[in-house]
């Protein structure tokens, strides 16, 4: 498999509305994406998600972008992790998994065809 780095991290966000303008006050800007079911920021080229439906328990979430999101997610499963979040379209030709890693650590994967390196 092969990373091509982060892309994503997303944190949980139980009061979306707290959240988000914490985040705007702190960017200094709107977020690209707001909905009620999630909230992107656009930072530097790299998404920073808020997700009020993510178990604050879990912690945020960093996802690595992959080419095939079923292929990754089957090697991360073989090589001994967990699985978290199977493979899930997300919208707009968006794909996403997590895993939890032998540690009990979070992994995440993306497949973001509208993704580019600023």
């Amino acid at each position: 498999m092969l990373f091509h780095g982060l892309r994503t991290t997303i944190y949980p966000a139980p009061d979306l509305a707290a959240s988000r303008a914490w985040f705007v006050d702190l960017l200094g800007c709107e977020p690209y994406f707001d909905e009620p079911f999630y909230v992107g920021f656009d930072v530097g080229g790299y998404e920073l998600g808020l997700n009020p439906g993510a178990n604050p328990e879990d912690g945020p979430i960093t996802y690595w972008g992959v080419d095939d999101a079923d292929a990754a997610f089957a090697e991360l499963l073989a090589a001994g992790a967990t699985e978290h979040q199977p493979v899930t379209d997300v919208g707009d030709g968006i794909r996403v998994a997590s895993v939890r890693e032998p540690s009990g650590f979070l992994v995440g994967i993306i497949v973001n065809p509208n993704f580019r390196v600023a």
